[in-house]
C-alpha cells in the first residue's frame, strides 16, 4: 500500500515539477523583457540628457548674443543722442546767425518741423527695437529647475 501511495504521489509530483518549471520559464522570459525595457529606457534617457545639454549650450550662446546685441544697441543709441545734440546745436546756431535773414530762418524752420523736429525731440529713443523684449530674453528670467531631475 505504501508503495502504491508513493507511485501515485510520484505521478502528481512530476506534474507539479512541470508546472513549476513552466512558471520559472515564464518568469525568466518576463525578466528578460523587463531587462530589455530597462535598457531601452536608459538609452532614451541618455539621448534626452544629451539633447538637453545641447539645448543648454544653445541657450547660453543665445543669451550671450542677446547681451552683445543689447550693448551694441545702447552704444548706438548713445551715439545717436550725441549726434542729435550736435545737430540741435548747429540748428540753433544757424537760427541765431545775423547774416541768414528771414528766408534762411523760414527754410530752417520748415526743415525743423519736418525732419529735425522728430529727431531733435528731447528724450527720444529709437523705436526700432522694443525694450519689452528685454525681459523675455533676460538670462535671469530663463532658468532651468533641476529639482524635477530627481523625479
Amino acid at each position: 500500500e505504501r508503495a502504491l501511495q508513493l507511485l501515485e504521489l510520484g505521478g502528481s509530483l512530476e506534474e507539479d515539477y512541470i508546472r513549476i518549471a513552466r512558471c520559472f520559464e515564464a518568469t525568466r522570459q518576463k525578466c528578460c523583457r523587463l531587462e530589455q525595457d530597462g535598457r531601452r529606457a536608459r538609452e532614451q534617457l541618455a539621448r534626452a540628457e544629451a539633447e538637453r545639454a545641447a539645448l543648454e549650450v544653445k541657450l547660453k550662446h543665445a543669451r550671450n548674443q542677446v547681451e552683445v546685441e543689447m550693448k551694441k544697441r545702447h552704444r548706438a543709441e548713445a551715439e545717436l543722442e550725441k549726434q542729435e545734440r550736435k545737430l540741435q546745436l548747429v540748428f540753433e546756431s544757424l537760427m541765431q546767425e545775423p547774416w541768414g535773414g528771414g528766408e534762411q530762418r523760414s527754410v530752417l524752420s520748415a526743415l525743423a518741423g519736418r525732419r529735425l523736429g522728430v529727431a531733435l525731440a528731447p528724450g527720444r529713443r529709437s523705436s526700432v527695437v522694443d525694450d519689452s523684449c528685454q525681459s523675455l530674453l533676460s538670462h535671469s528670467d530663463i532658468s532651468y529647475d533641476r529639482t524635477e531631475d530627481d523625479v
